[in-house]
C-alpha cells in the first residue's frame, strides 16, 4: 500500500481486466441504475452483459456483499442499502473495508464508485484511508516501482460527471488524509518534534508560508508553561508552531489548534506495558490539522486561517514534571499537576489562548487524541464534540455525516462539571477528582476554562482518540471533517456543497455579507 499512487479521473478509460483488474462498488440500487454501455469497457471481453446482470441480482448486502465477475480480476461489491441517522450516507467505513478485502491485486488497478454526487467527497476520503503510506516492511522498502490505482466516480440521479476542479479537490483531500495517517503511523524514533517541525515546514514551503516557531527555553520565557512543562524532559525540545493564511478581504479569523504529543509515556504517572504501545498516535490531532490545512489552502480559503501545533514528547527524565508541581500556563492561570498523563489538555490550553490573544481568532477549534474515555463516550467511529455554541454542535454532526468523519456531541455543562478540577493551592488541578463523572467532557472543559467560559467567540473541542486509528493503522481522521465543517469559507464548489450550510444563495448576497463583516460559517 505504501507505494500506491492514487489518481482520480473523470474517466478511467477502457481496459481488459486481464491488464487492469477492476473493483466496481456502490449501493445495489445505484449499481442497478448504471447502463451496461457505461461499464462494459472496463469488463469486456471477459465479462458479458448477462454475467454483469446476474452478479447484480445475486448481491445480497447484509450489510455488504461482493461477487467475482471474472476470476480474481474483476469484482462487483455492494454497500449497505441504508444507514442510520448517526452514520454517513456514503457508508465510508464499509467502503474502506470492501476496498481492502475485494480490490484485486496488481500494479495497475481501477476502482469505480457508483454513488450520488453528495457522497463523492466522503467516498474519496474513505478510499484514501485504504492506502496508507507508511511501512518499514523490508520487502516493501526494496520495491522501487509504483503501483497505480485509478478512481472513477459514476454519478446516478441525473448528475453530470465530475469536472477537473472537483477532481483536484478530491486529490488534495486524499493527499491530506494520507499525510495525516502517515505521520500518525510513524514511530517516535522517526517522528519526534524535530521531524514534525520538518513536516510543518514542508507544507509551509509548498504553500508559500513561513511558519512561526517558538521552541525550547523560549517557551518558558514567554509563559507557555503547559507545552514547556510537558515536553521539557525529552531529548527533542517541545515547540509551538503556527502556519498562517491571511488573504485580502477576510472577514473573520479561524484557528485550528492541534495536540501533537509525538509520544506519550504518561510521564512520571507512567503508563503500563499494555497501555503504552500505540502512543505514537497521540499526535493525531496535530497531524489531522496539518493535512486539512494543506488541502484547504490549496483549494482556496477566503478567511484568515491559522494552524497551531502544540508539539511535545511526554517523556520521563530528571527534569520531568512531577505530580504536585504547579505550572503557570499562557492564560496566566496556575495548574496543580495531579496526573502527568493528563498532558494533552495542558499543551492545548496554551495553544487556544495563543490563538485568542496573539492571533485574535473569532473561531477556535482544538482537535486532539485527548481521552481514552472518548471511546467509551462515543465509540470507535465517532469523534466526541463539545462546544460553547449549539449551532456549531449541530454543524459538527452534519459535517461528520457529509465528510465520513463522524462526530457526536458531548455534554457541555461547566457549571456542573468544572468543580472536578478544584485545587486547594492553585487555580485548578489538571485531572478530575471523580473519573466516573463525564471524563471526556471534563477534559474538554479544562481547555475551555483557559479561554474563559464567558469568552464571546466560538470554541469547538474535538476528541478523536479512538477514530484516529482502526486496528494498528491510522485513519487520517479529522482531515475531511475540518474541510467539510469550514467548507463554506472555501473557494471550492465541492467543499461548499458538503459544508453544513450549503452554498451561498447568490454571489451578490455573499459579497454584501462579506463587505459588512456579517458572514459567518454558522
Amino acid at each position: 500500500m505504501a507505494n500506491v499512487v492514487l489518481e482520480f479521473k473523470v474517466s478511467a478509460g477502457d481496459s481488459d481486466p486481464h491488464s487492469r483488474p477492476v473493483l466496481i462498488l456502490g449501493q445495489q440500487s445505484n449499481l442497478q441504475q448504471v447502463s451496461w454501455s457505461h461499464i462494459k469497457g472496463k469488463l469486456q471481453p471477459v465479462v458479458s452483459k448477462e454475467t454483469w446482470q446476474a452478479a447484480l441480482s445475486a448481491l445480497n448486502p447484509n450489510p455488504t456483499d461482493s461477487c467475482p465477475l471474472y476470476l480474481n480480476q474483476a469484482v462487483v461489491a455492494a454497500l449497505p442499502s441504508r444507514v442510520s441517522r448517526h452514520n454517513s450516507p456514503a457508508s465510508v467505513h464499509f467502503l474502506s473495508r470492501l476496498i481492502r478485502s475485494c480490490l484485486p491485486g496488481g500494479n495497475n488497478r481501477c476502482i469505480v464508485v457508483v454513488c450520488e454526487r453528495s457522497d463523492v467527497f466522503a467516498s474519496a476520503c474513505a478510499i484514501a484511508r485504504a492506502f496508507p503510506l507508511f511501512t518499514r516492511r523490508s520487502a516493501s522498502t526494496r520495491r522501487t516501482e509504483k503501483k497505480h490505482v485509478t478512481v472513477e466516480f459514476v454519478l446516478v440521479g441525473g448528475d453530470s460527471s465530475l469536472d477537473e476542479a472537483e477532481l483536484g479537490c478530491l486529490s488534495n483531500a486524499a493527499d491530506g488524509v494520507r499525510l495525516a495517517a502517515r505521520i500518525v503511523d510513524t514511530p517516535c524514533n522517526e517522528m519526534n518534534t524535530d521531524h514534525f517541525l520538518d513536516e510543518i515546514k514542508a507544507v509551509g514551503s509548498e504553500l508559500g508560508i513561513t511558519p512561526v516557531i517558538i521552541r525550547g527555553e523560549e517557551l518558558k520565557l514567554r509563559g507557555f508553561g503547559g507545552i514547556y512543562g510537558v515536553g521539557k524532559a525529552a531529548e527533542h525540545p517541545p515547540a509551538l508552531a503556527v502556519l498562517s493564511h491571511t488573504p485580502d478581504g477576510a472577514t473573520q479569523t479561524i484557528a485550528w489548534v492541534g495536540k501533537g504529543i509525538v509520544y506519550d509515556t504518561g510521564g512520571l504517572s507512567i503508563k503500563g506495558k499494555t497501555t503504552m504501545p500505540g502512543m505514537k498516535r497521540d499526535c493525531g490531532g496535530a497531524a489531522a490539522i496539518l493535512g486539512a490545512f494543506k488541502a484547504t489552502i490549496k483549494q482556496g480559503f477566503k478567511d484568515n486561517l491559522h494552524a497551531v501545533f502544540c508539539l511535545a514528547e511526554n517523556s520521563v527524565g530528571p527534569t520531568a514534571t512531577r505530580p504536585d508541581d504547579i505550572h503557570t500556563l499562557y492564560s496566566g492561570k496556575t495548574v496543580e499537576i495531579n496526573n502527568t498523563d493528563a498532558e494533552g489538555r495542558l499543551v492545548l490550553a496554551d495553544g487556544v489562548v495563543y490563538a485568542c490573544k496573539d492571533l485574535s481568532a473569532d473561531i477556535i477549534l482544538d482537535m486532539a487524541t485527548l481521552t481514552g474515555a472518548q471511546g467509551i463516550s462515543t465509540g470507535k467511529y465517532h469523534a466526541a464534540v463539545m462546544t460553547n455554541s449549539e449551532q456549531w454542535e449541530v454543524a459538527c454532526v452534519r459535517a461528520g455525516r457529509s465528510s465520513g468523519d463522524l462526530a457526536h456531541p458531548l455534554v457541555y455543562c461547566p457549571e456542573l462539571h468544572f468543580s472536578e478540577f478544584t485545587s486547594a493551592v492553585a487555580d485548578m488541578k489538571n485531572s478530575v477528582a471523580d473519573r466516573e463523572n463525564a471524563q471526556s467532557s471534563c477534559a474538554g472543559l479544562f481547555i475551555g476554562s483557559h479561554l474563559g467560559f464567558d469568552w464571546p467567540g466560538v470554541w469547538v473541542h474535538v476528541d478523536i482518540a479512538s477514530p484516529v486509528h482502526a486496528g494498528e493503522r491510522a485513519t487520517g481522521f479529522g482531515v475531511s471533517l475540518l474541510m467539510a465543517l469550514f467548507g463554506q469559507a472555501s473557494d471550492d464548489s465541492m467543499l461548499n456543497q458538503v459544508s453544513p450550510l450549503g452554498a451561498p444563495s447568490s454571489k451578490c448576497e455573499d459579497q454584501m455579507e462579506r463587505d459588512c463583516k456579517r458572514r459567518r460559517l454558522v
